[in-house]
């Protein structure tokens, strides 16, 4: 996308964080952190690097629920990928060594029916029923914050257009919960916080 635009990589940078502050905004997010590192290019960096910096702010902010890509990266984009393992062993490491505000880490997903659906650009993943464990109903006036937060990505509109727009988009957010049984799928991430983890 830069090279339409004659962007350098470290322009293309500020501008896709101000995309993002932009949303942020639009969507009441009270903090945002964005890390200093390479677009596409975290599979040319140690993995224990990526660790450290991930590791640092979840301490620093002390999380009860962590949200990452799934294993398949819904898109299957190798930062993606990359992003589900580093989270994931951060998530775990930090747990075990005693950091009790840490509860739950969730993937953000999606189901078969929306991806079947997709006549878009990507060849997208979804997870499937049995592995959704959490399904959070939004409102009609949520859809429309969401729509208007993607109008803040205008770098990003032509794939925007040509994917998401393309979607049988539902009122419902999909989790994966790791290492977590529940008896009924679960309406809220926040649900059931005290359940006994596998």
């Amino acid at each position: 996308m830069r090279h339409k635009y004659g962007w350098s990589v470290a322009k293309m940078g500020e501008i896709r964080a101000q995309e993002l502050a932009n949303a942020a905004a639009v969507l009441g997010v009270k903090s945002l952190h964005v890390l200093d590192l390479p677009d596409s290019g975290l599979k040319e960096l140690r993995p224990q690097e990526i660790e450290l910096l991930v590791s640092h702010y979840i301490q620093k902010i002390e999380p009860n629920i962590v949200v990452t890509y799934p294993v398949h990266g819904i898109s299957g984009f190798h930062d993606h990928l990359i992003t589900h393992a580093v989270v994931k062993r951060c998530f775990v490491a930090l747990q075990q060594a005693g950091n009790g505000y840490l509860k739950r880490l969730a993937f953000f997903t999606l189901p078969e029916f929306v991806v079947k659906s997709n006549t878009g650009l990507h060849q997208l993943q979804f997870s499937t029923s049995a592995e959704i464990a959490c399904v959070y109903k939004v409102s009609e006036k949520a859809m429309q914050k969401m729509y208007e937060a993607l109008e803040c990505y205008v770098t990003y509109q032509e794939i925007i257009e040509a994917s998401i727009k393309k979607m049988q988009m539902p009122r419902a957010v999909y989790f994966e919960i790791f290492g977590e049984k529940h008896q009924k799928v679960l309406c809220a991430l926040t649900e059931n916080m005290l359940a006994s983890v596998s």
